[in-house]
């Protein structure tokens, strides 16, 4: 996670409007019939013709619950208030309130009292409307990237009130369950994914935009998106002007979460129309459409920090609400901040853990979801502020001197989500490192389900393919799902594999560039990742020579046939399977522009041959049996060769892995990849009987690189290499890569080439 350092940025605005409070018109009569509550649950809760209230504050002396209608927010006032009674309306630490009423066209937010003292971890300030963490919409701003009122980037925002009829049809969506080591993931941006006026969409930008696209995805061969944040954030957070590109600066990627239960309310066509249900409508229409086509729908979820950020960043939410349980505090009230943006969400501790625990279930219960992606899940695993055994297990253990933000060897939080009846049921995959240095990559606390990211997938992938020497042991783990970090308890698809993600280089610009080239992003250069394990093929940037483009055009191919043939579940970022690129930019987090949207026009210009072979590539994954085991592959299936079969060269020069794979499906398969400057002919496994065939060379031009059955000229292409394998031999060029299948002799010599 590479991104703006919140803890040193300049906000687009430091501080939140506050409502004025309208006083009561004389003779105005009560909205609402005004009654004890019950704590539980927790937020706001339609029923028995009222609607409940309940929040947890365990610092706050008092509490007072805000209304506005739309009009009221939109012009900044308050249109009425109900101080709660202590002695009635709160139970331990649990202010509640039942109301009876019109809530029609009606938003919430509360108000509480206490100390206002950083120093021991208080930040209450009566003056401040809050939003309920519960809230299930938060309304502000109606559309995305529009200023508020005078210019206001941060305007007074309040929550939807719940109603017992807003009834949606999911026309009998189930979830598709599918096995995880059967998913090729999508990574996706949804504004990203149609902005660009290329879409063609008639909601571009928005959830209804990606229902528009979703048979992209599905003629691509995904099964899976996993949608970067869609919880509510400000796009604001970071407004300003960017003289380097003419435009202003966003928080485009949406790392900065306001509210958890809460879907980003101007990714929708809808605004802020029906106080925010018919948003909540698009997401779930996003959804059940994705079903419908068979693919699965994952949210990557940000409960690492908010948006507050440290002590000079807005109180909107948790800060005002009880700080020194949602935050991990210093003993001086300072924010540790593991997240390297000014906080860190007290994960651990019993009402947060309970809070992410009933936020998760949520998402899966009432919006379909599929599972989870958690950014920076290392700090889930860290000690909560005042750890100690006695209040995470209820009772004290000898010796036990953790401090916060200690790893946990069995975090509280990953159990209870590990172990709930709901939860265990989805995917759940782990960013298994965090910014304060916690690298868990193959040690993620994991209960035998949960998968992670692996970041050393990426690294030993870009290192052997672009022919760094000593990388080919490492190289053959990868291809087997990494069995050097997930054996003992754990599968191949506890391995999300991935080369490319939104952080970092495209798969054009990993070989196309060296170096980053940051200076959209107005920081000198100085932000993003330096040590990227490019190859530029031989040029710095996309105007190259012929020979350099061919180049880069090949690795691309060999990328993503890795991707493809290595157990564990593949990832794809968006745009990538045509050849996006960012301009070398590897930390686009500020950009509502170009650079972030996929470009349609490119997807389907004749250049886009890789969209073909991306296709195809897929395709075979799917078809084989072989390529998404559920136990990492033995002697028994798989053989390791060199040059020669049987062979192996794992030494610090070389640059050749093969192996064979039977498949109870394609009968058996050869792969084999040359990452030398050399070329060479290799022998091949004799296999008395049959006869190799060539399915896919990387070195070719399209539509040469797959010879798919439908290719017209696919039998006088393979009787090319005919004297080749006659001799069992095959001929790779330098840079390259190769899947071959074994067909038996009497195939060939019933269906000749022509």
């Amino acid at each position: 996670m590479v991104r703006m350092n919140k803890s040193l940025m300049v906000r687009a605005s430091d501080e939140v409007e506050t409502a004025v409070v309208e006083k009561e018109k004389t003779g105005l009569r009560r909205r609402f019939q005004v009654l004890e509550g019950s704590p539980l649950p927790f937020g706001a809760t339609a029923r028995d013709g009222g609607v409940n209230f309940a929040v947890y504050s365990s610092t706050a002396i008092s509490a007072t619950l805000c209304f506005f209608s739309l009009p009221d927010l939109q012009e900044n006032r308050v249109t009425e208030q109900i101080s709660l009674d202590p002695s009635v309306n709160k139970t331990g630490d649990v202010w509640h309130v039942f109301l009876k009423g019109d809530f029609e066209d009606i938003l919430y937010g509360y108000k509480f009292d206490g100390k206002f003292s950083p120093e021991d971890g208080n930040y209450h300030d009566s003056s401040r409307i809050l939003l309920d963490p519960y809230a299930k919409a938060v309304i502000s701003r109606g559309e995305y990237g529009v200023l508020g009122p005078e210019g206001n980037c941060w305007p007074q925002m309040a929550c939807m009130v719940p109603s017992s009829n807003n009834e949606f049809d999911w026309e009998g969506d189930l979830p598709l369950k599918y096995p995880q080591r059967d998913l090729i993931i999508y990574e996706m941006h949804v504004r990203g994914f149609t902005r660009h006026e290329s879409s063609g969409t008639k909601f571009p930008g928005t959830y209804l935009g990606v229902v528009e696209k979703l048979d992209h995805l599905k003629e691509l061969g995904i099964n899976c998106i996993e949608l970067m944040p869609c919880h509510e954030f400000n796009e604001l957070e970071y407004f300003s002007y960017n003289s380097v590109l003419g435009d202003y600066k966003m928080n485009f990627w949406g790392y900065s979460t306001v509210n958890y239960f809460s879907p980003m309310i101007r990714y929708s066509s809808a605004g802020i129309r029906n106080c925010g249900r018919d948003a909540i409508n698009e997401v779930k229409i996003l959804i059940r459409e994705a079903h419908k086509r068979g693919i699965e729908v994952l949210m990557d979820v940000v409960f690492n920090h908010t948006a507050e950020g440290n002590e000079n960043g807005p109180t909107l939410s948790f800060r005002g609400v009880d700080n020194s349980v949602y935050y991990m505090l210093a003993p001086k009230g300072e924010f540790y901040n593991y997240s390297g943006c000014g906080n860190t969400f007290n994960c651990n501790h019993p009402v947060v853990r309970q809070f992410i625990l009933e936020c998760l279930r949520y998402w899966v219960t009432e919006m379909h979801v599929d599972g989870f992606r958690f950014d920076l899940a290392s700090i889930l695993t860290r000690g909560c502020s005042l750890w100690d055994a006695a209040n995470v297990y209820g009772n004290p253990i000898e010796g036990d001197l953790l401090t916060t933000g200690t790893p946990l060897s069995s975090p509280p939080l990953i159990d209870l989500i590990s172990n709930d009846p709901i939860l265990r049921g989805v995917k759940l995959i782990a960013e298994a490192w965090d910014t304060g240095g916690l690298y868990q990559v193959g040690m993620f606390p994991h209960w035998g389900i949960w998968s992670e990211w692996n970041g050393k997938y990426r690294d030993i992938v870009r290192q052997f393919i672009k022919g760094t020497g000593g990388f080919s042991g490492a190289f053959a783990e990868c291809l087997c799902g990494s069995p050097n970090l997930y054996q003992g308890g754990r599968k191949p698809w506890n391995s999300i594999n991935f080369v490319c993600a939104h952080d970092g280089f495209t798969l054009a610009d990993l070989v196309t560039y060296n170096k980053k080239h940051n200076l959209a992003n107005g920081e000198d250069n100085n932000d993003g990742e330096n040590h990227n394990n490019s190859w530029n093929c031989g040029q710095e940037g996309e105007f190259a020579s012929p020979l350099v483009k061919k180049l880069r055009k090949r690795q691309m191919r060999n990328f993503f046939l890795c991707l493809m043939v290595s157990q564990g579940v593949p990832m794809i970022y968006m745009g990538d399977e045509y050849g996006h690129t960012k301009g070398g930019n590897n930390n686009t987090y500020c950009h509502d522009n170009y650079i972030n949207y996929l470009r349609w026009d490119k997807k389907e210009e004749s250049s886009s041959d890789f969209f073909r072979f991306c296709r195809l590539m897929t395709k075979f994954r799917h078809e084989c049996e072989s390529l998404g085991l559920n136990n990492f592959p033995t002697a028994e299936r798989l053989q390791w060769h060199g040059h020669a079969p049987g062979m192996p060269d794992w030494s610090e020069t070389s640059r050749f892995v093969a192996f064979s794979l039977i498949d109870s499906v394609k009968g058996e398969i050869y792969v084999a990849f040359n990452t030398s400057h050399l070329p060479a002919v290799i022998t091949l496994p004799e296999r008395p009987g049959y006869r190799w065939e060539p399915l896919v060379d990387t070195s070719k031009p399209t539509p040469f690189d797959f010879l798919s059955h439908d290719l017209p000229e696919r039998d006088t292409a393979i009787k090319q290499y005919t004297h080749f394998l006659d001799a069992n031999l095959y001929p790779m060029l330098s840079y390259s890569s190769i899947i071959l299948l074994l067909i038996p002799d009497e195939m060939l010599s019933s269906n000749p080439p022509s």
